[in-house]
């Protein structure tokens, strides 16, 4: 197994890259959403055609392409990638039950605005977040519950501008080709997908003939393979947690979906012994204060303080899905390298593409160490 890491902007570095020389692209680019102010999620990169025009050349005839976005922001997205040429195949819902409303209270800002004083009716809720920050079921000073004021805030009681975030859409595409998908398969070894080897298990794990045991060291989130094909793999991927899967009618229902739950603190810090902790920001909401530690719960101390870090078994069963055995994965915004630690483990090569010196070296400690040091490992700039 090869891994080559690049240091530099994405559409530059694949301009260097040769035609038709990856097997399939998996990526977590930004969603454009502004995310806690950051200038690297409002550039736009997401949605330029050259970018994914440089992504479709790169790719051989017939690879596939797997990129998340936003659930507001994926249709822009979704149109730049078909600008592109590549063909729109599908669209894949990771679903989770951990994400938290920033929603506005109407009734609360009627009141604000014409200046009335709300009473309180009930005792405040501690180590729920404070209304402003809109973040539900994280720490703050406590939520006091208060009636309207006015009419008009009695009207509106109840009203809010938001729902709470469940789902993460994934495009899955598909460069054009010439000819049949047998044909194609035969030549490049892209353009089909590897249904057995990602069939789902009776308890939502990888049961694929041959298939490597999911969760081996990493999360232990998935079941062992089962004897027999098991369900074909779906569109729906989900985390697990009692939220989605009550969600389903029945418990039984919801392990026909491959799960992954979110990324846990182990598989955040794997081989990154040495390196330094720092604050991994969450998404949404200002400082938040644990009333418990008086400490700022707002981020996650972390050695690997990506703030929108994947889970690398989700990584894994994607790059599985789309990749031929020994393939090469390309990830242009790597981050801190989840893609590549996936890819290395379920063996197959990996090019990834990172702007972020401090990501760059993050994402190498553990693509590394995932290789357990049996992988040549390439770093160039730019």
């Amino acid at each position: 197994m090869t891994f080559t890491l690049h240091h530099g902007d994405c559409i530059e570095v694949m301009r260097g890259m040769a035609d038709g020389s990856v097997d399939s692209i998996v990526t977590d680019p930004p969603y454009e959403l502004g995310f806690m102010g950051k200038s690297w999620d409002s550039t736009g990169i997401a949605y330029s055609v050259e970018l994914w025009t440089e992504a479709l050349r790169v790719l051989k005839p017939g690879g596939h392409l797997l990129a998340f976005s936003g659930s507001r922001t994926y249709h822009r997205m979704a149109c730049a990638i078909e600008d592109a040429g590549f063909e729109i195949r599908d669209q894949i819902m990771w679903l989770y039950g951990s994400g938290f409303p920033k929603s506005h209270n109407v009734s609360k800002g009627i009141d604000k605005a014409a200046g009335a004083k709300r009473e309180v009716v009930g005792p405040t809720k501690k180590g729920a977040q404070v209304e402003s920050t809109g973040r539900y079921g994280a720490w703050g000073d406590g939520i006091t519950p208060t009636a309207p004021a006015t009419p008009e805030a009695q009207q509106w009681e109840g009203w809010g501008t938001a729902l709470k975030p469940a789902h993460e859409p994934i495009v899955l595409a598909r460069k054009p080709f010439a000819g049949t998908v047998a044909n194609n398969v035969l030549q490049h070894g892209t353009g089909a997908l590897n249904i057995d080897g990602s069939r789902v298990g009776a308890d939502g794990g990888c049961a694929g003939a041959g298939a490597r045991v999911f969760g081996d060291g990493l999360n232990g989130s998935f079941a062992k393979p089962v004897d027999g094909l098991g369900r074909w793999p779906a569109n729906v991927i989900h985390d697990g947690s009692d939220e989605v899967v009550d969600g389903f009618p029945d418990n039984g229902s919801a392990a026909r979906f491959f799960y992954c739950a979110k990324a846990n603190k182990r598989d955040r810090n794997e081989g990154l012994d040495g390196f330094e902790d720092k604050p991994a920001p969450k998404f949404g909401g200002g400082p938040l204060i644990n009333p418990k530690t008086g400490k700022d719960s707002t981020d996650i101390i972390a050695k690997n303080h990506h703030p929108t870090f994947k889970p690398v078994d989700l990584m894994r069963y994607l790059v599985k899905l789309i990749t031929q055995p020994e393939g090469v994965v390309l990830d242009p915004f790597m981050g801190s390298g989840s893609t590549g630690k996936g890819a290395v483990i379920e063996g197959f090569n990996f090019v990834g593409i990172e702007q972020d010196a401090d990501y760059l070296d993050i994402a190498r400690a553990r693509i590394q160490w995932a290789g357990d040091q049996d992988v040549q490992l390439t770093i160039e700039e730019g």
